[in-house]
């Protein structure tokens, strides 16, 4: 076997960017536990994967679900190299008009499933003092969309854990990175979203016309997964990956934008916020 292959394991293969990324290890060499709701999907694709990857059955939102994926994970691969934290949704519609029984959905999957892969499997890179954290955030993790709100909090929380986990970790020779698509070619906007219908009169013409803009979008977004998943599986092989790594010309723009923006805005407001401490010396 060639020195440079990985061990991964992957959350939420069955469609998108797991889909793509396993497919391509699986024909580079690499080995892959994925992830998979159903059963039958972790079987035909350990089947297809033969003696270099294994299907697990687990829901992210279980945690004893994931500790048992991971440590079996490690025992069928021998160790782990990356985590990709895949697996979420999105939940569309406005802030106001969207359970909270949906927004609890919403952190489960989106915040607490990655935080139980990385309780999982922190202890194992610590003691490998090795290996690589993926997140899939998204651009929606940096700059935020009206009916996008509920969505955006959930993916900036992503964004936050992994950019202190990053602190925490790279001193013991583990790396992160968060990888921010803007719209690509998954299921995201279709039948793995959820909307909310906007009802209220108010906001037909923000929520409203972005939803419909987002629904009438599914399937002609210009991001290739295929390309997103040559560009992971090249990103973990080099020596000084990027923390932040935006995917698609829209998701290089928006974060370029919300940046340029937020620095315009301090420096409009420093001189205010600096008046906020005591006079040095006090």
């Amino acid at each position: 076997m060639p020195t440079n292959t990985k061990n991964w394991f992957i959350t939420g293969v069955s469609t998108g960017f797991g889909a793509s990324l396993a497919e391509l290890l699986l024909q580079k060499g690499d080995k892959v536990a994925a992830t998979f709701r159903q059963q039958e999907q972790a079987d035909e694709f350990t089947r297809k994967a033969g003696e270099n990857g294994r299907g697990f059955v687990c829901d992210v939102t279980k945690e004893s679900e994931v500790k048992q994926a991971v440590t079996d994970a490690i025992q069928a691969l021998g160790h782990l190299d990356v985590v990709v934290n895949n697996a979420g949704y999105g939940s569309l519609g406005s802030i106001e008009e969207i359970t909270a029984d949906e927004v609890h959905r919403q952190f489960d999957v989106n915040v607490f499933g990655p935080l139980h892969v990385l309780r999982a499997v922190l202890p194992h890179l610590r003691e490998r003092k090795s290996g690589h954290v993926i997140n899939i955030t998204s651009i929606g993790g940096l700059k935020t969309f009206p009916g996008v709100g509920v969505y955006n909090a959930s993916k900036f929380a992503l964004e936050a854990i992994g950019e202190s986990l990053a602190q925490q970790v790279g001193p013991l020779g583990v790396k992160v990175t968060n990888i921010e698509p803007s719209g690509f070619r998954t299921d995201w906007a279709g039948r793995s979203a959820s909307f909310v219908d906007t009802q209220i009169e108010d906001y037909r013409a923000t929520v409203g016309e972005n939803l419909k803009g987002i629904q009438s979008y599914s399937g002609r977004q210009p991001g290739n997964p295929d390309r997103a998943a040559q560009i992971m599986y090249d990103l973990v092989r080099q020596e000084n990956p990027p923390l932040h790594l935006p995917l698609g010309k829209a998701a290089v723009k928006g974060a370029r934008d919300k940046f340029t923006g937020l620095v315009k805005e301090l420096e409009e407001v420093a001189e205010t916020g600096n008046s906020a401490d005591f006079p040095e010396g006090a």
